[in-house]
């Protein structure tokens, strides 16, 4: 049989080291959203004739448009994924002591039950009979 060996404190010292990271990817997403639409608008328009056309963009803000658009789903899945192993692990970790408490419990019931004692004779019974008189 395979044995757990999970220490709950050096869980709880990953998933914070991780949620710390996570929230760096996140301001990082965060950012994305607000940086490259305003990088976009900064690349400026297209022109024909020496006059802007407003609201046509330019090469440079169609690339990022696209490579924005490209990410942010595989942003959100790296974002959602994190999120989820970071609960995950730690449902499992507060389940597993939720376990080791319930056996340690169960170990201490079976160890204050009264002791049944089978003396030689029919089942006990001449035993327990002899103990009255």
């Amino acid at each position: 049989m395979t044995a757990w060996d999970i220490s709950p404190s050096g869980v709880q010292g990953v998933l914070t080291n991780t949620a710390t990271a996570a929230e760096g990817l996140s301001n990082v997403g965060k950012a994305l959203e607000t940086t490259v639409p305003s990088a976009a608008k900064s690349a400026g328009t297209i022109e024909q004739g020496g006059v802007e056309k407003s609201g046509t963009q330019g090469p440079v803000a169609a690339a990022l448009g696209e490579f924005f658009n490209a990410y942010q789903k595989d942003l959100m899945y790296v974002a959602k994924r994190t999120s989820n192993s970071i609960n995950g692990a730690a449902t499992a970790t507060n389940e597993y002591i939720k376990g080791d408490l319930e056996m340690a419990a169960k170990a201490q019931q079976e160890a204050l039950k009264e002791p049944k004692i089978d003396l030689p004779g029919a089942g006990g019974k001449q035993g327990a009979k002899w103990a009255r008189n």
